[in-house]
């Protein structure tokens, strides 16, 4: 069977599954899909939690105080890629992300993936990630329309931020510098540097 003839046909294309298949996978299952395979996701440290948090903690207030949208954390699947017969050949999972009002129908069944790529989608680099399914990743979620991506590295304490209007620059942000982000969350600053503060974890 051709490749055009699995596209004409209702159905998935081979080997790839559909949405319902990959959510009976279950709630526990840290997965994506990578070119129609499905890639099991690495567990991550606290650090790697407490970033994203921090994150999260900046931007949750302020966007539901000026009803900007949505802010959810790491576990929300993101549907990038599905073929004419509802395969799914790109689902990814930022650690963080940002959707705009207006973007989820408001018929839209809240128990299902969102149908598309983030505003904005944050990832926090761990140890053990490959820089080059990194950038493919930030690639892939430029390319199926987010906005901005920011990649955050705790132990160098970097934003490396990537536009959807300028996709081949980069810029990075350290210390006291403020993130370009005015056309996302209008009025807001953001320091690079409070992303990376750690809360006290001594006793009492």
């Amino acid at each position: 069977m051709s490749l055009m003839d699995c596209q004409t046909m209702d159905v998935p294309q081979i080997g790839l599954l559909t949405e319902h298949e990959l959510m009976a996978l279950g709630s526990d299952a840290r997965i994506e899909v990578h070119n129609g395979e499905v890639v099991e996701m690495n567990p991550v440290g606290i650090l790697h939690h407490l970033v994203a948090g921090n994150f999260y903690d900046a931007l949750k207030p302020f966007v539901v105080q000026n009803r900007l949208g949505y802010v959810f954390m790491d576990g929300l699947l993101c549907l990038l890629d599905i073929s004419e017969g509802g395969g799914i050949k790109g689902a990814q999972v930022p650690d963080v992300c940002f959707i705009r009002r207006g973007r989820i129908p408001k018929d839209w069944n809240l128990e299902r993936p969102f149908p598309g790529a983030p505003d904005l989608a944050i990832e926090v680099v761990s140890p053990d990630d490959d820089p080059d399914e990194l950038l493919g990743r930030v690639r892939k979620y430029l390319a199926k329309g987010s906005e901005q991506v920011w990649v955050a590295y705790p132990r160098q304490q970097e934003v490396h931020q990537y536009r959807g209007d300028s996709p081949d620059s980069l810029r990075v942000y350290r210390g006291q510098q403020v993130i370009e982000a005015e056309s996302l969350f209008p009025g807001l600053k953001l320091v690079a540097h409070n992303f990376f503060v750690l809360p006290d974890l001594g006793e009492g």
